[in-house]
């Protein structure tokens, strides 16, 4: 990750930093083997809930479980439950998440697209939820179109997390460019500033007028 945003989200997480480290405590602990059979089980059927409500121009979020995860969701304003997000076209009768993602999971850090099932494991993540918006049928034509053209070039993560450029896309800036375009609208979602710099949390995707959070479930 770049030094400068890691010295950004740095400065912005040390606040919630006693908090989120009395929360990392409870994935420390590794549950007895009958118990994590239960939890699975569990965790499949959330899952395969989640997939069941997908529509195209859905937003899907998570929470990773790694460190760099947690630091990036507690950059978020208001809402520090999700780290990291991605848009729902279902296409063959199965929902597919496109997402701008880099680091370990995604070696060339291209724009990924991914099987609703892949995206939403309970093996590297905590936590997920569902975001409807306020689009239209029109709308979401031009949703698919603009997702399909931006994934045809497959642009690089962007490790700066810089707005003004936009040959690379972080995660939350690759959605809420979908969306502004598909809207119509430049102000339909917000962005938020912190140490002088605007960026997109992924809270700002769903804590605004034309969305909703119809879904979420915490993994056991």
């Amino acid at each position: 990750m770049n030094r400068l945003f890691v010295r950004f989200l740095l400065g912005i997480t040390i606040v919630a930093s006693v908090r989120w480290a009395a929360r990392y405590l409870d994935y420390m602990i590794t549950p007895p083997k009958a118990t994590q059979q239960l939890h699975g089980s569990w965790n499949k059927r959330a899952i395969d809930t989640a997939i069941s409500l997908l529509k195209d121009g859905y937003v899907v979020l998570r929470m990773g479980n790694s460190t760099q995860s947690r630091m990036l969701a507690n950059i978020n304003r208001q809402d520090q439950r999700f780290s990291h997000c991605g848009v729902v076209l279902v296409e063959g009768g199965y929902p597919y998440v496109y997402h701008s993602i880099g680091g370990e999971d995604n070696p060339d850090a291209r724009l990924r697209r991914d099987s609703a099932s892949h995206f939403f494991s309970a093996a590297s993540n905590s936590a997920l939820g569902i975001v409807k918006y306020d689009l239209m049928a029109a709308n979401l034509d031009t949703l698919r179109k603009i997702v399909h053209a931006i994934y045809h070039h497959q642009p690089r993560f962007d490790t700066h997390f810089d707005l003004n450029t936009t040959d690379k896309l972080y995660c939350t800036e690759f959605v809420r460019s979908v969306l502004l375009t598909a809207a119509g609208d430049t102000t339909y979602i917000p962005t938020s500033m912190a140490m002088g710099r605007k960026y997109v949390g992924t809270d700002n995707l769903y804590l605004n007028k034309h969305a909703a959070l119809v879904w979420q479930v915490k993994f056991k």
